[in-house]
């Protein structure tokens, strides 16, 4: 299908007021994530099967009539593997999309795998290669030539014609209402906020520390999310996670006292040493009730491994009684996050409901089986 290119802001009115009457819209993004912590919009494509519209949103102030597209319960939404569209459409719309379904998760329910990319899904159903030559584009770069519009047209063209095989096939399978709420799963991920105060838990190897350590890493972890957040740079530009560790592990006193640590980034020490410091000292004011309670290895626990062999058997029959794959059902991060629940190990919260193992469509399929296994020691 043709395109056309949407520049200014009376043609993105009229062409959002023609897609609002819409059922379906195949939706994709372009954007440009180098160096910076937020994604930077380049392109925005959409198509309903009549017309087919790349919008510039460099070249248009108000998106507003696009995002309400988004928000517009009576139209279906659908994209591809569109985690990180989310993003996009959280930081230059603030907008959450309602009634989105994502077709990735389509095909993993259709026994593809969780992670088949857009031009493999395409070539399953129509033989057609895509050219993927353009996919390292710098979308912000103006101006973009045929060959890039051309591109990104067809990440649209092909999903609206594809997605009636995919919800028929998924309808027989009877796993539609299952992608519905796992797509529905990834949007409230995508639009929680950001602990601030827990960014300290994603650094690996703080279970080394103890509490005093564990605090000032608390400290240094989200003065560096500060940091990326106010100048938008990736956390690895603001301070390496193994200088973070290093200074928790000795509270240096001095910039010279902290280029002499072992693991810490010679570059970081020299560009934030200074501010470093100013945390350090904030660190150290702090009560010890108030400290960090220390972080214990699930993999320490008392049996984990045999555990886990048995929760993750217990999974694999409940996936081939439902004809689905393993790796829809449960990850190995989901069933340790279940197990981290159920031993109640680093303050795991109470409630069930944030055990995705037994939340959502997971719970209505196995939640109370899984349970009662639980309950009865694995046996």
């Amino acid at each position: 299908m043709h395109y056309q290119l949407i520049e200014d802001q009376l043609s993105l009115n009229k062409l959002c007021e023609q897609l609002a009457k819409a059922k379906v819209l195949a939706i994709d993004t372009e954007f440009v994530r180098t160096r910076t912590l937020y994604a930077k919009l380049g392109l925005l494509q959409v198509c309903d099967g009549e017309q087919l519209a790349l919008i510039d949103p460099l070249a248009i102030d108000d998106l507003t009539p696009f995002w309400q597209l988004l928000t517009n319960g009576n139209i279906t939404k659908v994209l591809h593997a569109c985690s990180e569209d989310l993003e996009v459409f959280l930081t230059a719309g603030n907008c959450q999309p309602v009634n989105l379904i994502d077709s990735q998760i389509m095909m993993s329910f259709l026994g593809h795998g969780l992670s088949l990319g857009y031009a493999a899904m395409v070539k399953h159903f129509t033989d057609i290669e895509l050219d993927k030559s353009e996919s390292r584009t710098d979308w912000t770069k103006r101006p973009l030539t045929e060959k890039q519009l051309a591109y990104a047209s067809a990440d649209v063209d092909h999903l609206f014609l594809l997605y009636p095989t995919l919800l028929a096939e998924l309808t027989q399978a009877g796993f539609l209402a299952y992608a519905k709420l796992e797509t529905q799963n990834m949007i409230d991920k995508k639009f929680t906020p950001v602990n601030e105060s827990d960014m300290y838990l994603n650094i690996k190897m703080g279970w080394r520390l103890n509490p005093k350590q564990l605090n000032v890493l608390k400290y240094l972890a989200t003065w560096r999310f500060q940091q990326a957040q106010k100048r938008d740079l990736p956390i690895g530009f603001i301070a390496k996670d193994h200088t973070l560790m290093a200074l928790a592990q000795s509270n240096p006193v001095s910039v010279s006292a902290m280029l002499n640590l072992e693991g810490a980034e010679a570059l970081d020490i020299r560009h934030k040493g200074k501010a470093m410091l100013a945390v350090l000292a904030k660190a150290d004011k702090t009560e010890v009730s108030d400290y960090p309670e220390t972080i214990n290895r699930l993999d320490d626990y008392p049996a984990y491994k045999q555990t886990f062999k048995k929760v993750k058997a217990f999974l694999v029959q409940v996936s081939e009684r439902n004809g689905l794959a393993i790796e829809n059902i449960a990850s190995k991060k989901q069933i340790n996050h279940f197990l981290t629940w159920q031993f109640g190990l680093n303050g795991a919260c109470s409630s069930a409901k944030k055990v995705e193992l037994l939340s959502s469509w997971r719970n209505e399929l196995f939640g109370e089986a899984l349970t009662t296994f639980a309950k009865q020691g694995y046996k």
